[in-house]
Formats: C-alpha cells, sequence, structure tokens
C-alpha cells in the first residue's frame, strides 16, 4: 500500500512552527525548550517530503527553504540589533548574535540531517553548516565587521595606554572572526590582523620618536623590553597564537631596528658608555632584546669591536709614549682582553659573533708597533724571558693567559 503523500506545503507549516519556537527561544523570549518527540516529529516530516517518489521528492526545495530561513531570520532580527549598536556594546552583541547562530544552525542541522546524509553528498552541494555559516558571513560579517574591528583596535589602543578592557570578549570577538573562515585564516587575517599590525606601527612609531628624546639608551631599553611582554601577554590573552610573531616583529621593528643605531651609538648612553660602566644588566638586556631582531647582534658587535680596537690602541700609545716595561705592557694587554672576554661570556651570552669581535679587534691593534717592534715581537720576546727564568705558579698562569690569548687572537690561515 501506497504511503500518503506529504505536500511541501503542509509539511512546511509544521517545520516553520518549529523554526519559529527555535527564533523564539534564541531571541530569549518565554518559549519550552524542544523536547525529543518535538525533534523526532521534525526530523521525521523532513525525511518524508525527501523520501518520496518524484515530483514529490522536495529535496532540492528543503535545501532552498532551510537557506531562506536564516536569510530572512539574519534580515529581521539579527542586522537590526548590531545596527543601532557601536564599540563595547556593538562587539557584545556581535559575539552573542554569533552564539545563537551556531546554535541555530545545530538545531536545523539536525531537523534537516536527511539532506546532510543522502542529498548534499549526492548533489555535491555545500553541507547544510556550510549554507549556514555562509549566510552569516555575507549578510551579517560583511556589513558589521569593519565596525568590530575598529572596536577591537580602539580598545587595544586602551591596553596600550593603561587602561582597563574586558580582554574574555575580545577573545570571544576575534573567535568569530577566525570561525567565520571555516578552516581559513583569510578572514582574521585580512579584515583584522593586517589593519591591526598597520595601527601597531604606526602607535610603536610614535612612542618611538617620543622615547629617543626624552630617555637614555638604558631606559629605552627598559621601556622595550616591558612593552614586547606587554604585546606578548595581549596574544596570550585574546589574540589568535599565529599573529604572535607578527606583532612581535612589529613592535621591535619600528622600536629598536629604525632607531637602532642612533640608540645604540649614542655617545653619553649607547654601548660604550655601558661598557665603561660595566653595566652588565644593560648590556644584557640589550643582547636579548637585539638577538631577536634580524641582524640585530651585528650592530652591537661592530661597536663592541671598535671599542676593543680604540681601547687596545690606546694602550699601545700609553706604552710608546711612557716608555713602559715589556712585562706591564703584557700584563695590561692579558687584563684588557680578560676584561672584553668578560663581556662576551657574560651579557652577550659567549654568542660567537662576540668572540669574533674580540679576535678582529685585537688583531687590528696587535699589529702596531712599541717602541719600534711590533707587538707580536714583543709578545714572543715576554716568552722568552718567562721560559728562562723558569717554572714557578705565577709565571705558568702568566704563560697560559698568553697562549690563551694568542690562540685567540691569531690570524686563520
Amino acid at each position: 500500500m501506497d504511503r500518503k503523500i506529504l505536500e511541501l506545503e503542509q509539511g512546511w507549516e509544521v517545520m516553520e512552527k518549529g523554526i519559529k519556537k527555535l527564533e523564539r527561544i534564541l531571541e530569549g523570549l518565554p518559549e519550552p525548550p524542544f523536547k525529543s518527540e518535538d525533534y523526532m516529529m521534525l526530523y521525521a516530516i523532513i525525511w518524508n517530503m525527501c523520501t518520496q517518489k518524484p515530483p514529490h521528492d522536495y529535496s532540492q526545495q528543503l535545501y532552498d527553504k532551510y537557506k531562506q530561513v536564516f536569510v530572512d531570520y539574519l534580515n529581521e532580527k539579527v542586522l537590526p540589533s548590531l545596527r543601532e549598536k557601536h564599540d563595547e556594546f556593538l562587539l557584545r552583541e556581535l559575539v552573542n548574535r554569533w552564539s545563537n547562530h551556531k546554535e541555530m544552525v545545530k538545531w536545523l542541522t539536525r531537523f534537516f540531517h536527511y539532506l546532510d546524509r543522502y542529498f548534499i553528498p549526492r548533489t555535491k552541494l555545500p553541507s547544510l553548516q556550510e549554507v549556514g555559516y555562509t549566510c552569516f558571513r555575507e549578510l551579517v560579517y560583511q556589513e558589521i565587521s569593519g565596525k568590530a574591528k575598529d572596536a577591537v583596535i580602539a580598545s587595544i589602543h586602551v591596553e596600550r595606554e593603561g587602561g582597563k578592557i574586558d580582554s574574555a570578549l575580545l577573545k570571544k570577538v576575534l573567535d568569530v572572526y577566525v570561525e567565520i573562515g571555516m578552516g581559513s585564516m583569510n578572514y582574521y587575517e585580512n579584515d583584522f590582523e593586517t589593519p591591526m599590525l598597520e595601527n601597531t606601527a604606526t602607535y610603536y612609531s610614535e612612542k618611538a620618536s617620543s622615547w629617543i628624546l626624552e630617555d637614555s639608551c638604558s631606559e629605552y631599553m627598559l621601556k622595550v623590553e616591558e612593552r614586547l611582554k606587554k604585546e606578548t601577554d595581549m596574544v596570550d590573552h585574546y589574540l589568535h597564537s599565529n599573529t604572535r610573531q607578527k606583532l612581535l616583529q612589529q613592535v621591535q621593528n619600528e622600536l629598536l631596528l629604525v632607531y637602532g643605531k642612533q640608540l645604540l651609538e649614542n655617545e653619553n648612553s649607547g654601548c660604550r658608555a655601558l661598557l665603561k660602566d660595566n653595566k652588565v644588566n644593560d648590556l644584557s638586556r640589550i643582547y636579548r632584546l637585539y638577538s631577536k631582531v634580524p641582524e640585530g647582534l651585528e650592530l652591537i658587535s661592530s661597536i663592541f669591536k671598535q671599542h676593543i680596537t680604540d681601547e687596545g690602541t690606546a694602550l699601545i700609545q700609553q706604552a710608546e709614549h711612557a716608555a713602559l716595561s715589556t712585562e706591564f705592557f703584557i700584563e695590561k694587554l692579558i687584563e684588557l682582553h680578560n676584561n672584553f672576554m668578560a663581556y662576551v661570556t657574560d651579557p652577550f651570552q659567549s654568542d660567537s659573533i662576540f668572540h669574533k669581535a674580540l679576535k678582529e679587534a685585537f688583531e687590528v691593534f696587535l699589529k702596531k708597533g712599541v717602541s719600534g717592534s711590533s707587538s707580536a715581537e714583543l709578545l714572543t720576546t715576554f716568552c722568552d724571558n718567562i721560559l728562562e727564568k723558569g717554572e714557578n705558579g705565577r709565571t705558568q698562569q702568566f704563560l697560559n693567559k698568553l697562549i690563551a690569548m694568542h690562540i685567540r687572537t691569531k690570524t686563520s690561515g
């Protein structure tokens, strides 16, 4: 016996009642929740209308009506509620509406599950979830995302200036940018991340141009370190993890690279002043910051090398003018080398680029002569004298230092 045909209009009239019930629940209106029998009834209606023999197989018509449900609801309820709000109120409403929309997609895909299981695989049409998300993206997101982006960036500015913000809210807003892509990060990156990074560059460019006029190198670097930590915390609290490296690079570029040479070469407070004053902590901070910047250490090692060269040249000139004894001159050379090796080891963490700078600096000034003799000749004579005096603890220790220094400063090849 053939089953009774369920016409589209008749079946859809019942479906509309269930859909309106769902909409009232989402709007927060008094409405009892769905019971299991409610769900089974609506599912069965869709199943019946999709499994009837042509021309009463209404699968395509129901697929179209499924989409129209979202179009109508978004235009009639969601967009008007968003258009009247601004700033944080807009963000809260967007988060609420996106959460409700996902709930609506979840329930309707259950009601229309037969389409997902049989009709859509056969026709290669987008899935029910994809249809639901696409409707929100095309109707709501495209109109609201720009205003939401501006509101998020404004909140970031408030936080950077020391104000309090609702980071949990921002996290939920930015989740919308991620989830709307359905597996793609393009919407988050293009509609939020790129303009946010541009804003970051402008913000820190202004900060850097102000700080460099009022702060010493050490004070400036302390501010940079603090800011980088805050930016990292910002990623941890609400930005997507993919943004971390891009954001930090933007901040480092504006604060460390644009004014790096001017800062580090500052006569009164730059690297050379810090070396002279033995400011190990400040030099350590500079190393930590610039080690994360492409080619950042080259500038510091160049200053370090030039400083050693100048100090060594001054020592040779002193030896020349004061007619220092060979032993005293060599002791001063060793002392000079040990002092700078301490910088290489501690604040510069034994980085090879600073070992190289120390070696090359000594090579430069050791080529200079003292009282008609080259530094190399003085070293050779001194070593011979030590060996002739015989071994004792001090002599052996002294000789070991000389050998170590000679090995480090010997020209390759």
